[in-house]
C-alpha cells in the first residue's frame, strides 16, 4: 500500500502555524503579558515588541520633554506597541488615544486597555494596501477625529514609510491641526541627505529638503533630526531615522 505524504504547508501557512505555537507558550501563566498582542496582530511590528515600545517611549521623554500628565496621539499605534509602556507612565490626568487603519489592531486594544479610561482606541478606515485595503476613504482625505489642540505630543512611529508625499503632508497637517500650541512631534522615516545615500530596507526614502520643506508646510518647525542605523551608522538613534518637531 502506497503511503501518502503530506505536503510541507506552504511558508505563509508555516508562519501562521509557528505563531500560534508560541502564541499557545505566551499564554502559559509565567510568560502571559496582558498587553503584549499574540504575535499574528503585532502588524509589520519588527524585532522586540516590548522593547522597542520601551524605546520609543524613552525618545520621547528624552527627546519631546514628555510628562505624564501629557496628551498623547499615537497615529499608527497598530496592536499597542508604544501604548503599552505609556499605559505605566501616563498618569490618570493624563491621556493617550491611538489612531490605526487595522480594525483587528484597534479591537483588541479596546478590550485589553478598558480598564484606562483615559485610553482610547480608535479606527481609522482609510484604504491602506497592507493593513486595509478595502478601506472605506483615501488617506489624503481623512480627517482625524479629534478636536483641535487636543494633544500635546504626537508620535508617527514608521508611519511615514507607507504614505506618499501627498498623504505626508495631509497626516502632518492634521498632526498640527490637533496638536497645541508648542506641541512636539516625534515620527520615524528614512531620509536622505542630499546628494543621495543607501537605498532603505523598505520603503522610499524622503529627501531631507523635502522633508523641511512639507513639515513647513503643515505649520511644524523641525528642531531636530537624529540617524538611524539603516544607513550603517553604528551610533544611529534608532533604526529608522527620528525627525523631532513642534507646532
Amino acid at each position: 500500500m502506497v503511503r501518502h505524504v503530506p505536503r510541507p504547508p506552504a511558508p505563509r501557512a508555516r508562519q501562521s502555524l509557528r505563531s500560534r505555537a508560541l502564541d499557545a507558550r505566551d499564554r502559559l501563566p509565567t510568560r502571559r503579558r496582558r498587553l503584549v498582542p499574540p504575535r499574528r496582530l503585532r502588524l509589520g511590528a519588527d524585532g522586540d515588541f516590548v522593547a522597542t515600545g520601551d524605546e520609543f517611549l524613552s525618545h520621547l521623554v528624552a527627546l519631546c520633554g514628555l510628562r505624564p500628565e501629557d496628551r498623547v496621539l499615537d497615529v499608527g499605534c497598530g496592536s499597542g506597541r508604544l501604548a503599552r509602556p505609556l499605559a505605566g507612565f501616563l498618569s490618570i490626568d493624563g491621556a493617550y488615544a491611538g489612531l490605526d487603519a487595522s480594525a483587528d489592531g484597534i479591537a483588541w486594544c479596546a478590550r485589553r486597555y478598558r480598564h484606562l479610561p483615559h485610553f482610547r482606541f480608535v479606527h481609522a478606515d482609510v484604504r491602506q494596501e497592507r493593513f486595509n485595503p478595502a478601506g472605506a476613504q483615501p488617506a489624503v482625505g481623512y480627517r482625524f477625529p479629534f478636536d483641535d489642540g487636543s494633544f500635546d505630543v504626537a508620535a508617527l512611529i514608521s508611519v511615514l514609510t507607507h504614505l506618499t508625499e501627498e498623504e505626508t503632508l495631509h497626516y502632518f497637517g492634521q498632526v498640527r491641526r490637533v496638536l497645541a500650541a508648542g506641541g512636539r512631534v516625534l515620527a520615524t522615516t528614512y531620509v536622505t541627505p542630499a546628494g543621495g545615500g543607501p537605498a532603505p530596507p523598505h520603503g522610499e526614502p524622503v529627501g531631507e529638503e523635502w522633508l523641511l520643506e512639507t513639515l513647513r508646510a503643515a505649520g511644524l518647525d523641525l528642531v531636530e533630526l537624529h540617524s538611524g542605523t539603516w544607513s550603517g551608522r553604528d551610533e544611529g538613534l534608532s533604526e529608522q531615522d527620528v525627525v523631532i518637531a513642534r507646532a
